[in-house]
Order: C-alpha cells, then sequence, then structure tokens
C-alpha cells in the first residue's frame, strides 16, 4: 500500500500510543533504578562486611601481640641467661647450653655502681676481646650506633679480634603501641633458635627496616617475612611467642643491673661512656690482650 493509501491513526489512537510508550519508557527506568539500588545496597553491605573484618583483624592482632607474657620459659639455642647471643667470626655464633629463666629468680635491684658492671660482659681469658651491647629495635640512637660501628665491628669480629654479643631489651615498648620492642626481641631469639648463621644479617636487617617510635611498629608477619627473605623460618616461633619470656626477664635483668637505656656498650666488662672513639677504645683493649 502506498503512503497516500495508508489509513491514518485517529488523534485518540495517537495519544494512547504516546502513553503506551511512555509508560514502557517508565516501567523501564524504575526497573533500572530498582536494579541501581540493589547493586549499591550489596555494595554498601560489602564494603561494612569488609571493614568489620579489617575490624576484627586489627582488634584480634592488637589482642594477641598483647596478651600477658608468661615469667618462665626456654633460652633460645645459641642465647645465654643474659640476654645474649655472641656473634664470632663471618656467621658463626657461640653455642651455649640448654637453659630456662623465671623473672621470679631475677636478682635484685640494688644500688648500681657508675660505671655499671653488667653479668657476664666481663674479659674471658684466652678469648677475643668481648664486646657486649645493649640495644632495643626500636631505638633511634641504636641504629645511629649500628650505621655508624657496624662496619667496623664486623671486620674485627671476622678477623677474630673480638666477639660482639647483642643484648636486645623491650625497655622502649611504650615507644609503640605492640610492645614493638619485645616482639622484635623475640623474633631475633627465633633467629638465633632456629637459624643461627642468619643472626648478624636479622639484626641488620631490622635496623634497615626500623620504625618509628610512636606507632605501632612491625607487624609479627612483617617480622616473619623479612626472615624468609633472608632463608630463616621463624612462623611458628613468633606466633607461639616462644621467647617473650626470654625478653621479658632478660629486660628486667638489665634494668635490675643498672642499665638505664640503649644502646649501651661494654668492652671486657668496662662501660663505655660515648665520649670517646669506640674503636680506640676497642684497639686499645685488643693491644692489651696481645
Amino acid at each position: 500500500m502506498s503512503p497516500a493509501n495508508e489509513v491514518r491513526k485517529s488523534k485518540a489512537e495517537r495519544t494512547a500510543e504516546a502513553r503506551e510508550k511512555a509508560r514502557l519508557i517508565r516501567e523501564a527506568q524504575l526497573k533500572k533504578d530498582k536494579r541501581n539500588k540493589l547493586l549499591i545496597g550489596w555494595g554498601i553491605v560489602a564494603a561494612v562486611v569488609a571493614i568489620l573484618a579489617v575490624v576484627a583483624l586489627v582488634v584480634t592482632t592488637s589482642i594477641r601481640q598483647n596478651t600477658p607474657i608468661a615469667d618462665q620459659g626456654p633460652v633460645p639455642a645459641n642465647g645465654n641467661v643474659n640476654g645474649g647471643v655472641t656473634l664470632l667470626a663471618n656467621t658463626e655464633v657461640k653455642s651455649t647450653d640448654a637453659a630456662t629463666v623465671d623473672i621470679a629468680n631475677v636478682p635484685a635491684k640494688q644500688d648500681a655502681p657508675n660505671p655499671v658492671v653488667a653479668l657476664g660482659a666481663e674479659a674471658e681469658e684466652g678469648q677475643p676481646v668481648k664486646i657486649v651491647a645493649y640495644i632495643d629495635f626500636i631505638c633511634p640512637v641504636c641504629k645511629r650506633f649500628e650505621d655508624t660501628y657496624n662496619d667496623s665491628l664486623t671486620g674485627l669480629r671476622n678477623e677474630g679480634k673480638i666477639s660482639l654479643e647483642y643484648r636486645p631489651l623491650g625497655f622502649l615498648d611504650r615507644q609503640s603501641s605492640t610492645n614493638y620492642s619485645s616482639r622484635a626481641a623475640n623474633a631475633a631469639a627465633c633467629v638465633a633458635d632456629q637459624a643461627p648463621d642468619k643472626y648478624a644479617e636479622y639484626v641488620d636487617v631490622l635496623f634497615t627496616n626500623q620504625p618509628a617510635e610512636g606507632g605501632e611498629g612491625l607487624s609479627d608477619d612483617k617480622l616473619k617475612s623479612l626472615a624468609s627473605d633472608i632463608g630463616a623460618d621463624i612462623n611458628s616461633c613468633v606466633d607461639d611467642k616462644t621467647f617473650r619470656p626470654y625478653v621479658k626477664y632478660s629486660t628486667q635483668l638489665a634494668s635490675n643491673t643498672g642499665i638505664t637505656g640503649t644502646p649501651t656498650i661494654f668492652i671486657d666488662g668496662k662501660q663505655w661512656d660515648g665520649t670517646t672513639d669506640l674503636n680506640a677504645d676497642i684497639q686499645a683493649a685488643i693491644d692489651a690482650k696481645a
């Protein structure tokens, strides 16, 4: 049929068609709006669930990291009852006998002499000069000490002229919201126990990755991954807080001994006051032994 012969629709028919078309458009829009509202609603639900999961993780982690620590526990393999691990040449550490500690047995605090006399820091007959360093892994001054002296101490150690004993403490737990000092010291003790040839490297890694004071510090997962990166598996040791009682004991022992801050350094039992050149003082001790 040609356009000229088409039956023209009445005004009422055209109006009805327009109304039907408008109705269909409205229904489509309503369906679209409803679908969008559902998507937004489910998105909000998903976001709330995600937020609750994060909050639960943070709370659980905080509880786990801040739970009370027992007063008794094992000394790590290659650690000593004074809280230290002794580095010898290259990656070797001094082996020790198995032992346990009990904070009830920490010697009572007395008026400490000045300079302080630290247990087990004295010179040993026929042995290299003994350097004992009380440190805290969140202590900025300790990091500065390491940055300044680590190369020379490592060189003397590798030459067999000194031994270097680190005694990590939890003095600055108050400078983090998760007792980072004690957690990091525990992780270091775990490395001494599980992978002693990695101990020196792990100490370096902890100072290289030192967190700022006042925050959370590195998480336990980060402490574990840093160890894993250098070939030490300390996962279960960290999760179980195996050596947190040991760190607690060592920290109390240091305090009762008269150690008031970190770093505190001893050369063959004599406290270094920090006003002289450490390398020169160590060399003098080496010469005296020779």
